[in-house]
């Protein structure tokens, strides 16, 4: 029994060895923060970025240029697989650039500690995840000093504070790992609550609101306009009824940018983001 176990055990310490011997890909460069240009209007620039995943032979983004600024919202639409998911990664520092820089106040983020970097995000991705715990407790993952006031605010800009209360422990309700003990259109609200909580200068929304329906999804993005005046609001979505009122519109397709503008202009001069419009509105007929 121990000839059968032993081989086995080896081969699962050198599995561990491999793990602990691992280095991030990405990785500080120095741990000293770095000096940032505060409160001017540019909050996030793209300049000139290209991004080639290492084991890729083709660009999935190439020559992206756009500018986030304080009190506005940039929009980022396109077919699935056309890069707006890279976008985020790349912001977050998941992903490094492969030519170009990324600037968050004026610094490349690859010069600052990534502690830094994402202490000025919030980022509330496609498929919500909650930690095991607390609703509160959920909440406050990125302002632990969050008051229960602050925590009511949140949840009634993100439109939950209606089932909140009606749990009956409200803010001190269970959370299951991976909040498997809500409905997905409750964890995506919490999940924009605790984004709200934090208060950062920059809100990352990657198709957050895909698991609302269009009364939610309106209701909640006219709550977020005056919460978010003095920071920088990204949303990537696919459905163009969240992101018609935004400031900029940026339209990928195959990895680059097709057109950039109003969704009025858009429409007159950008032939993707007709057809995505088309092809929407004709669906929404269909189901009325």
């Amino acid at each position: 029994m121990v000839i059968l176990t032993l081989p086995r055990a080896l081969e699962c310490c050198n599995r561990i060895g491999e793990i602990m011997d691992f280095s991030p890909t990405i990785a500080d460069k120095k741990d000293r923060r770095v000096e940032e240009k505060k409160n001017q209007k540019e909050v996030l620039r793209f300049k000139n970025v290209s991004f080639r995943f290492a084991d890729a032979d083709e660009y999935t983004l190439k020559n992206l240029n756009f500018v986030c600024e304080r009190g506005k919202t940039t929009a980022i639409i396109g077919g699935t697989g056309s890069g707006k998911s890279t976008v985020a990664s790349l912001m977050m520092r998941f992903n490094e650039v492969t030519d170009g820089a990324v600037h968050l106040n004026g610094v490349d983020i690859r010069k600052m500690p990534q502690e830094q970097l994402r202490e000025h995000l919030s980022f509330v991705q496609q498929r919500a995840w909650l930690f095991s715990g607390t609703i509160a407790e959920n909440l406050r993952y990125g302002n632990p000093d969050a008051d229960d006031k602050e925590l009511w605010h949140a949840l009634e800009i993100a439109q939950a504070k209606d089932f909140v209360e009606a749990l009956p422990d409200k803010l001190d309700a269970f959370v299951a790992q991976g909040g498997t003990n809500f409905s997905g259109g409750q964890k995506q609200r919490l999940s924009i609550a605790r984004a709200l909580v934090k208060k950062p200068e920059l809100y990352i929304f990657d198709d957050s609101f895909s698991a609302l329906d269009f009364k939610t999804d309106a209701a909640l993005r006219k709550a977020l306009q005056p919460e978010t005046k003095n920071a920088a609001v990204v949303i990537i979505a696919q459905r163009i009824s969240t992101i018609l009122h935004a400031d900029h519109i940026i339209v990928l397709h195959e990895g680059e940018p097709v057109g950039m503008g109003k969704h009025e202009e858009l429409l007159k001069n950008c032939p993707i983001y007709k057809e995505i419009y088309d092809s929407q509105t004709k669906e929404a007929d269909e189901h009325e």
